[in-house]
């Protein structure tokens, strides 16, 4: 595991944590890239990132230091109860408008 990965500066804390928990610097770091949501955590400047691999929800905590660069300071995952998640397919807008027009579903 690198310490600079993705543009991401990453803790001795956060790599051993991956290491721990069986999760890939690359999901972890797509997690931070393209989370499901985000939100600030009760530390000032630190944000959670969040996002569902199959029934686990990896969890990414980081925050900027003094020069702007990002930081990942830990990151976890923990199971998904309940539903499934369905897949969401993304319909293009171009065709939602020619179904409009023509009356397809």
């Amino acid at each position: 595991m690198e310490r600079n990965y993705g543009g991401v500066i990453w803790t001795n804390h956060a790599l051993e944590r991956l290491n721990q928990r069986n999760i890939t610097q690359r999901d972890a770091w797509a997690t931070f890239q393209h989370p499901d949501q985000s939100r600030y955590a009760k530390t000032k400047g630190t944000w959670i990132f969040y996002k569902t691999y199959g029934n686990e929800k990896y969890e990414v905590v980081g925050k900027k230091n003094e020069r702007g660069e990002w930081i990942i300071m830990t990151v976890w995952s923990r199971p998904v109860y309940g539903e499934e998640r369905k897949a969401v397919v993304h319909v293009p807008f171009w065709l939602k408008i020619l179904r409009k027009i023509f009356g397809v579903r």
